[in-house]
């Protein structure tokens, strides 16, 4: 696995194709699994591809693309003034003048790494198509890439034609989806994409369908995340009872996954990124993010789905715990067990 990032290192840590800067490449040693034994049709994972088929939307017809999105446009509380206003009071990085532009590039990050995002899923849920065992699995996975393909077109489309900018891939995010892609085993990649990005994502993609600041993007943002919903269930249908009979080995293999994932997540959300884009104080900025109490709070509720699903899973370990208190990611009284 990739050693986490230091917040103060070089961005482009992963590996990129040296001719082309925006290229990363990963190579793997899989392996493809056929299974001639196609099943009754009648298991959890079928009746969630039943309700994908019948979900599917389409981001040319069913998105108003007409309203009117002017990138660095001023705000009023009506189309999204509110939208980070974390920013606002002691040892905020922003200055006041600078609030509006603040706004439109942290929803341009916010978009650029849901993107990024969707992409990695839409590979690494390919992968899944070719190395899981069970076929009901295969043909979910296989409906979860025509979505993941549609939520790249949307948020392409919206970067691309309404606010004309994008944001490099965040290194954190970069750096696990290049472990999730290097990784042999589907468990561990089920764990990393379908629980570990898909539950950030999730959770992000809600707010933001309620906090941003033009209708275009909550449309958006609320077709994608009912989709997400899906996806998590399939992660969880597939790895629910897996890791009750599992070696201490191969449990401390995937604690050890978990672990990382979860502190390039932790950094992912520091906005360097922005501080960096807006000319501010980097260390300014990443101090305010790492200790605002409202930076924190936002953290810890893009946390709660992992935490939710690690828990039924049976992988909320005391040393996930530990880690997660650690980086103040959950509040204390939700790691107390509920059984």
């Amino acid at each position: 696995m990739t050693a986490v990032p230091d917040e103060a290192a070089d961005p482009t840590f992963f590996t990129l194709d040296a001719a082309k800067a925006d290229l990363m490449q990963v190579e793997s040693l899989t392996t493809a699994c056929l299974n001639w034994d196609y099943g009754k049709r009648d298991s959890r994972v079928w009746s969630l591809y039943e309700k994908n088929k019948a979900s599917q939307w389409n981001a040319t017809t069913d998105i108003d693309w007409d309203h009117d999105v002017r990138f660095g446009a001023e705000l009023t509380e009506e189309n999204g003034a509110r939208l980070a206003g974390f920013v606002v009071g002691e040892g905020s990085p922003v200055p006041r003048e600078l609030l509006t532009q603040f706004r439109w590039e942290y929803q341009a990050w916010m978009c650029s790494q849901f993107l990024h995002g969707e992409q990695g899923a839409l590979v690494t849920t390919a992968r899944l198509v070719e190395t899981v065992p069970d076929m009901d699995a295969k043909t979910y996975a296989a409906s979860q890439v025509a979505d993941e393909a549609r939520h790249v077109e949307a948020f392409a489309k919206y970067m691309d034609e309404k606010l004309g900018t994008v944001y490099p891939v965040n290194p954190g995010l970069g750096t696990l989806l290049h472990d999730v892609l290097s990784e042999s085993r589907w468990d561990i990649v089920y764990l990393g994409m379908q629980v570990v990005m898909e539950g950030l994502a999730i959770t992000g993609l809600r707010l933001a369908s309620s906090g941003f600041g033009d209708p275009l993007i909550r449309q958006i943002t609320k077709m994608v995340a009912a989709d997400e919903a899906r996806h998590i269930a399939f992660g969880v249908t597939m790895l629910t009872g897996m890791y009750q009979d599992a070696m201490s080995a191969e449990l401390k293999e995937r604690e050890d996954f978990l672990m990382e994932s979860i502190r390039l997540m932790s950094t992912r959300f520091m906005l360097r990124e922005v501080w960096e884009r807006m000319e501010l104080d980097v260390d300014k900025g990443l101090r305010f993010a790492r200790t605002n109490p409202m930076m924190a709070t936002y953290r810890q509720l893009l946390f709660q789905q992992v935490v939710h699903v690690l828990r039924q899973l049976g992988l909320l370990t005391e040393r996930v715990k530990e880690l997660l208190l650690a980086e103040n990611l959950v509040r204390p009284e939700t790691m107390v067990s509920t059984r």
